[in-house]
């Protein structure tokens, strides 16, 4: 039964084989699509799915409530920890870590190499499922100088050698560190990572401020007990701060590990419910709808050679076939040609999927050895066939089999309704991606052109190792030696991201119960004309500033307009309760830093001797070549800090990272529009096809009165042209609407110009009348005398 059907469907396929092609390689792509973007919304969703203990998992998060908003800290104090551990009864440990990972220099056996390090207590590996191939957790911290590593960088560290447990590494070139443990990789879609895990105490001893109630500067991880509600521990968090520090604006919630990755977006202290997750969702609409779309071209093309099947059908219903076997048959040949589409799509993945990784940045797989991927993908050919099928089935099983074995004309004004209306359809989908691909890359291109307050161009960021800041004198000059650079300054904080910010400062004229949250920054004099800042008022910070009572600041535009009318030279500022005050002494523009949608926030600038700080900042000059530029910092940083490889970050590429997710929907819209376009084409090309084929005789009969080529060509495009109309007629008001919305989430966006409209209007019509073009042409050039006389 099974090779009789088989032969059905080939003898079907063998009948109609450019438009069985079409129809194939329409849902081939269609399924492709879907299938990859599937797959990365399994990653996307299944974060932290290896933690045993999700449910239960827990950060600390605070909010604290200034003039105009709320602002969600990710960071807690770090005394706050033991603290709740021992007074709320239903939390079950709790494990205090760094804020973020810092890459640290290893060497062993003098190989120097980076590795992105973690400060944790003992406790994150009873919380956390971090699975030790070598080692084991009760004995990882038991001494101060101990390190836990993964698999990835024990082969950084030591190679092949596979016995690495007991081996001793030096750190920063200061302190040997033993290897306890090593952990088996931790997967790439896992909140918690790192390379190397190290004693918090050792951050604890280094870190005096961190005994503050009032320093926000680590992540509080709580694991609670079984059976716990977190509403319950939330009521007991919520004042806790404030029996130690009455003045603290800071309330404490938890934040579920569940919604770390998908849902981590706070509007004034209140979780909105958006965050990656909107990505998912987006991206999973646009999967079905590509899908929908090639069902749609299938649906087309089926119905279209409706009249080449009629006899077909008429011969099986009068033998006996009725309407119910005969839909069935159409179904099953749909089905066939979705399962031969999905082995095609297949290989299609297998060709496409190291590029869609690059792409969306995973290491994803098509994993057959996971039944979910197999059952996921047997599950999308069937709906594709159903979906295709259903239409056609329905319409060819009710041919009335006397009026097709008279061979009279069928009827085909209803079918025809629907064809238009499904290419319609079609078009509609791809000018609306057309439209959202063109203002989504305005709305990055609009935001990375934005003028920030400081000059990112060819500014490099360099960490300070080793001796770097007790010999910046002697490296700043030789780097001004190489006649490359422009400037050389030291800064605490990055420019570009946020970094250390306080409330609760006081000054003259400050309105009774204000808060506002101001950024601080530690600089060397020569930070401003480094970064480009601009001097409005007053003096820079000079070298002598760093001991001076009271201590001078440079602060900020915004701040210098919180600070009241006028100018803010010689004002002063101090901490709510602390006589020590700082001395308004110059006056900076404004600049963006931190959220690169947002309004530029008040910043106070301090200077620094080089040993508070933790990172150079070096301009080259904006006429010099870049790889030569870096060629010689890195020969200057060799000669006069050898024990450290170069290690640099160029701020214009800090900027772009930060852009990341809004490019990915830059590229994945660019990607899915042509998809669209194709698959759409792919259909309007077989029924550019049909229409001539069905008008052959028309046509021959108008060439034989004169009519030209072009004419004709004309005569068999507008129809389609018309449709094409339409689509973009509907599609304009609601790629507007959508738009508009998608903006409306950024502070700092575009205003939508109508010429995307018509630039996306314009495309569509041009590729429609390209894909339509070489049928009409072709039907136009045919020799009439042939086609009058066949019968």
């Amino acid at each position: 039964m099974f090779k009789n059907f088989v032969k059905v469907m080939f003898r079907g396929l063998s009948k109609n084989k450019a438009y069985s092609f079409l129809n194939i390689f329409g849902l081939a792509i269609g399924i492709t699509c879907a299938a990859l973007i599937f797959l990365w919304v399994e990653n996307e969703v299944n974060y932290d799915a290896g933690q045993v203990k999700k449910d239960r998992l827990y950060i600390a998060r605070e909010n604290q409530k200034y003039d105009t908003y709320v602002f969600t800290h990710q960071s807690t104090p770090g005394v706050m920890g033991p603290a709740i551990q021992a007074e709320i009864p239903g939390i079950a440990n709790v494990c205090r870590t760094s804020e973020g990972n810092s890459s640290l220099l290893y060497s062993y056996n003098d190989k120097p190499v980076f590795a992105d390090t973690w400060y944790a207590e003992p406790s994150v590996f009873n919380m956390f499922t971090l699975p030790f191939v070598d080692g084991d957790a009760a004995s990882a911290f038991k001494q101060l100088h101990s390190v836990v590593i993964t698999q990835k960088a024990a082969i950084k560290f030591f190679g092949t050698d596979k016995n690495v447990v007991g081996k001793n590494i030096r750190v920063d070139n200061k302190q040997d560190y033993t290897v306890t443990g090593v952990l088996k990789d931790i997967p790439l879609n896992t909140s918690i990572r790192f390379e190397c895990v190290m004693p918090f105490q050792v951050f604890w001893d280094k870190s005096p401020w961190l005994k503050s109630w009032g320093n926000n500067s680590l992540n509080t991880y709580i694991e609670l007990k079984p059976g716990v509600n977190p509403k319950t521990v939330d009521k007991q968090l919520y004042g806790f701060i404030q029996k130690r520090e009455p003045q603290n604006l800071g309330h404490v919630f938890l934040f579920g590990m569940a919604d770390w990755h998908l849902y981590d977006e706070f509007k004034d202290g209140i979780q909105t419910g958006g965050g990656q997750i909107e990505y998912v969702r987006l991206f999973t609409i646009i999967a079905w709808i590509i899908i929908f779309i090639a069902c749609i071209n299938f649906m087309n093309l089926a119905t279209a050679r409706s009249e080449k099947r009629a006899r077909e059908v008429g011969v099986r219903k009068v033998l006996g076939a009725g309407k119910r076997s005969l839909s069935l048959q159409f179904i099953g040949e749909a089905l066939f040609m979705s399962f031969i589409a999905a082995l095609l799509s297949i290989v299609l993945m297998a060709l496409v999927l190291p590029a869609f990784n690059m792409l969306v940045q995973k290491q994803l797989s098509i994993g057959f050895n996971n039944y979910n991927h197999i059952l996921a993908l047997l599950g999308l050919t069937v709906a594709c066939g159903l979906i295709a099928g259903s239409y056609p089935s329905l319409y060819l099983s009710s041919f009335n089999p006397v009026a097709v074995l008279k061979g009279l004309k069928i009827k085909d004004s209803g079918a025809a309704y629907i064809r238009k209306g499904l290419v319609v359809m079609q078009f509609t989908v791809s000018v609306v991606l057309i439209i959202s691909t063109v203002i989504v890359y305005q709305q990055i291109q609009h935001v990375k052109s934005r003028n920030l307050g400081f000059d990112k161009d060819k500014l490099m960021e360099i960490g300070l190792q080793g001796d770097m800041a007790k010999n910046y004198a002697p490296i700043k000059q030789d780097l001004l030696n190489t006649g490359f650079i422009q400037n050389v300054a030291l800064s605490d904080h990055s420019t570009i991201y946020g970094g250390n910010n306080t409330s609760g400062l006081i000054w003259d004229g400050k309105a009774p119960g204000s808060e506002v949250l101001i950024s601080q920054r530690y600089v060397t004099p020569e930070f401003f004309e480094t970064s480009g800042l601009k001097l409005l008022d007053g003096r820079n910070l000079s070298e002598t500033d760093t001991t001076s009572k009271p201590v001078a600041t440079v602060i900020t535009q915004s701040l210098q307009q919180l600070m009241g009318k006028g100018s803010a030279l010689g004002k002063r500022i101090h901490y709510q309760g602390d006589t020590t005050s700082a001395v308004v002494v110059g006056v900076v523009n404004d600049y963006v830093y931190g959220n690169m949608y947002g309004k530029p926030d008040p910043v106070m600038f301090f200077s620094a001797s080089p040993v508070h700080t933790d990172r150079m900042y070096v301009k080259i000059k904006a006429q010099q070549p870049v790889e030569a530029s870096v060629a010689a910092i890195q020969a200057v940083l060799k000669k006069d800090n050898p024990a450290y490889p170069f290690d640099y970050r160029f701020v214009d590429d800090q900027f772009n990272q930060m852009f990341l997710s809004e490019m990915l929907v830059g590229k994945l819209s660019r990607v899915f529009a042509a998809l669209a376009i194709i698959i759409s084409c792919l259909g309007l090309f077989g029924l550019a096809a049909y229409t001539a084929e069905r008008r052959i005789k028309e046509i021959g009969i108008r060439k034989v009165l004169g009519a030209s080529v072009s004419g004709i060509a004309s005569l068999l495009s507008k129809d389609f042209l018309q449709l094409v109309i339409i689509s973009c007629a509907i599609a304009f008001p609601l790629a507007y609407w959508g738009m508009q919305n998608w903006l409306k989430t950024y502070q700092y966006h575009i205003d939508i110009q109508w010429w995307v409209f018509a630039a996306a209007g314009f495309s569509a019509i041009v590729i429609a009348v390209v894909t339509i073009s070489f049928q009409s042409i072709k039907a136009a050039l045919a020799n009439p005398v042939r086609s009058l006389r066949s019968e």
